[in-house]
């Protein structure tokens, strides 16, 4: 039997729903934190990538100048 399942029928049987849904709560924030640090990483990238871009464009043109 899985750990969760063995964990999850051990507190059902002592009548312990609030620390099940204390966990099951504690999961799912440690997940959206997870996810939010991954788009959080993207973005930083994205937004490094843009930077890069604008500093490039403005190399080219102000050789451009007289």
């Amino acid at each position: 039997m899985p750990f969760l399942d063995h964990a999850v029928l051990s507190i059902i049987a002592r009548g312990d729903l609030a620390h099940l849904a204390l966990f099951v709560w504690a999961v799912a924030v440690s997940m959206l934190l997870a996810l939010t640090l991954r788009e959080l990483g993207a973005a930083n990238r994205r937004f490094d990538g843009f930077i890069r871009e604008l500093s490039e464009f403005n190399r080219r043109t102000r050789r451009d100048l007289p």
